[in-house]
């Protein structure tokens, strides 16, 4: 586990300000994921596939190239990656 320190004149204040930013990340993180989610489920109804099932089957070669399934596999990507930085930004424990 990585540990941070910052100096600052008022403590209080910094520590207020970084709970804050956290907290606006976290709260846009949570709605990108939303959105994320929504978009692939709209993927899984129009191909009746789960994301899984789809990236499996796509990864097999047996789909010929679509836009959408590039969008799909973007889609999911990212879905990957904002639920990391969520589990990053979560994982944060200031300590005195």
């Amino acid at each position: 586990m990585a540990e941070l320190k910052l100096r600052s004149k008022d403590p209080d204040s910094l520590r207020q300000i970084i709970q804050s930013a956290l907290s606006e990340r976290l709260h846009s993180i949570n709605a990108g994921i939303k959105k994320t989610q929504e978009r692939l489920q709209a993927f899984e109804t129009k191909y009746q596939l789960s994301t899984e099932e789809f990236i499996t089957r796509f990864n097999n070669d047996e789909f010929a190239h679509d836009f959408d399934f590039d969008e799909w596999i973007g889609e999911s990507r990212m879905l990957t990656h904002l639920q990391k930085t969520k589990e990053s930004i979560e994982e944060i424990d200031f300590v005195d």
